[in-house]
C-alpha cells in the first residue's frame, strides 16, 4: 500500500498522465484515428477518476493543508486553485456527458461539448499539477 503521504505526489502523476493522454485523444482525432482517440480518452477518464478517488481519500485523512507562501506567490496561487477549484466541480458532470454521447454513438453532439469540455478538462488537469508543486514543492 502506498504511504498517505505519496498520495498528493501520486495526484499530481494522475493529473499529468491525464492531461498527456487528452492531448493525444485530440491529436487522435484530428487525424481521424478514431481507436487511438477513444483510447486515449478512455485513459484519461480512467486516471482522473483514479485521481478523484484518491484525492477525496487523501483529504478525508489529513484535511486540508495550508498554503505557507507570501507576497505576490500567495496571490498567484489563490488565483490558480480558486478557477481550478470551480472548473474542476464542473468538468464532471461535461465530462460524463461527453462521454456518454460518444458511447450512444451520437457523435455530433459528441463533437460540439468535447469542444468545450477538452480545454477546461485540460485546464484542471494541469492546473492540479501546478497547484500541487506549488503547496508542496515551493
Amino acid at each position: 500500500m502506498i504511504p498517505i503521504s505519496m498520495l498528493p505526489a501520486v495526484n499530481a502523476t494522475l493529473n499529468s498522465l491525464s492531461a498527456i493522454l487528452l492531448t493525444l485523444g485530440y491529436f487522435f482525432i484530428r487525424r481521424r484515428q478514431i481507436p487511438a482517440h477513444k483510447a486515449a480518452m478512455l485513459g484519461a477518464f480512467t486516471t482522473s477518476t483514479l485521481f478523484l478517488a484518491s484525492y477525496l481519500y487523501y483529504h478525508y485523512q489529513t484535511g486540508s493543508t495550508a498554503f505557507t507562501g507570501q507576497g505576490s506567490i500567495r496571490i498567484i496561487y489563490f488565483a490558480i486553485l480558486i478557477s481550478h477549484t470551480i472548473l474542476a466541480t464542473t468538468i464532471v458532470p461535461l465530462v460524463l456527458m461527453t462521454l456518454r454521447r460518444a458511447f450512444r454513438a451520437d457523435y455530433a453532439a459528441h463533437a460540439r461539448i468535447a469542444r468545450r469540455t477538452l480545454p477546461l478538462w485540460i485546464y484542471v488537469s494541469i492546473t492540479g499539477v501546478i497547484v500541487y508543486w506549488m503547496l508542496y514543492q515551493l
